[in-house]
């Protein structure tokens, strides 16, 4: 069988930039050189498409000093990476099939994937519509809500409430007790998030928050364990993951607990109460099929002190490949090492 030509997307324009980069790190380590003949094109903070030589240059951001721009173009005829170097002719390279190794606004929010659909190129992950949901916090409980999965109460804000602070206030505590979190509705790697635990936090809290995301929410603070469950499309449908463990070494789940707090730890197989592992699983793809997911995400769930009660936190649509992510330890866990679940991934981008 003919090699494919796949591209792999990095970098991004979000805060997730670094992030991404770790991701495609792993997945480019993780490509078998014998299925696919690979491209990678970086994105810039500021939004430049360059091409990167190789792994080594992500790892040391090198690739950012790239003197030759690589694009895609949503032209259908062409199907074909554009790489124009600084003194030759632009050369087409003809694509088969991306990985978007993208997190964030302008790589997960359905934006990247549009342009994969104007150019009718097959693209690993969720299409416009789920990503776009998955993005928005507020627009995924919507749906979630009307399957009837249990979530958290939540007050959601648009930016120009803000302007009136007391207001704002006032609002959230009419439904929700402190302590309480605020998060953008439309941001990612818990960047913006914050644990509040009264009135005097509030304001900076939403202040926060609003630098990270078009839209506020504020949300009831769950008590209980962080749980999460991989989701990957099957040629018999998507099938759940076991389920793994968030111990987090801060008191939520922050940006630098999952990234720069070693003390933070995952487990792939924590004892649960009977029948829990059961209700989380089906309830991930239910929540995959609400809102209309492909290939693959993460979903995450609160387990309840006291109650026991399995409550939704939020979908990732393309969730982190880092040395660190749960998505592909859950894989693992279950017999599928890194590159044979990233086969799957392609397979099933060309399938669509």
């Amino acid at each position: 069988m003919a090699r494919k030509n796949l591209l792999v997307i990095c970098g991004g324009q979000s805060e997730e930039h670094d992030i991404s980069l770790l991701s495609a790190g792993t997945v480019l380590r993780n490509l078998n050189p014998e299925k696919y003949n690979v491209k990678i094109v970086g994105i810039t903070k500021t939004g430049r498409w360059l091409l990167v030589s190789g792994v080594g240059a992500i790892a040391d951001g090198s690739w950012e000093l790239s003197k030759i721009r690589a694009f895609l173009l949503p032209d259908a005829s062409e199907k074909a990476l554009l790489i124009r170097r600084p003194d030759g002719p632009v050369e087409h390279w003809p694509v088969d099939v991306v990985i978007p190794a993208l997190h964030g606004r302008y790589g997960e929010d359905g934006t990247i994937q549009g342009l994969f659909e104007l150019a009718q190129i097959p693209y690993v992950g969720c299409g416009v519509t789920a990503s776009a949901v998955g993005m928005d916090k507020l627009y995924a409980k919507v749906l979630v809500n009307a399957i009837g999965v249990t979530q958290a109460p939540y007050v959601a804000f648009e930016k120009k409430e803000l302007e009136d602070m007391d207001a704002a206030c006032r609002k959230a505590e009419s439904v929700l007790t402190y302590p309480m979190f605020v998060k953008p509705c439309d941001g990612g790697s818990s960047q913006g998030a914050s644990r509040v635990p009264d009135r005097a936090a509030l304001p900076a809290a939403l202040k926060l928050a609003a630098r990270y995301g078009t839209r506020v929410m504020a949300e009831e603070n769950i008590f209980g364990r962080e749980l999460e469950c991989a989701v990957l499309d099957t040629p018999e449908g998507p099938k759940a993951s076991g389920v793994g463990e968030i111990l987090s070494a801060a008191e939520f789940y922050s940006f630098d607990a999952k990234y720069t707090n070693p003390a933070s730890k995952t487990l792939t197989d924590p004892v649960l109460p009977e029948g829990k592992k059961e209700e989380i699983r089906d309830a991930a793809v239910r929540i995959f099929r609400t809102v209309g997911a492909k290939g693959l995400s993460r979903v995450d769930f609160f387990l309840e002190n006291g109650t026991n009660r399995v409550i939704f936190n939020e979908i990732n649509t393309f969730p982190g490949f880092t040395a660190i992510s749960m998505y592909p330890k859950l894989w693992e866990a279950e017999g599928l090492p890194i590159p044979k679940l990233l086969d799957r991934l392609v397979e099933n981008a060309l399938e669509r």
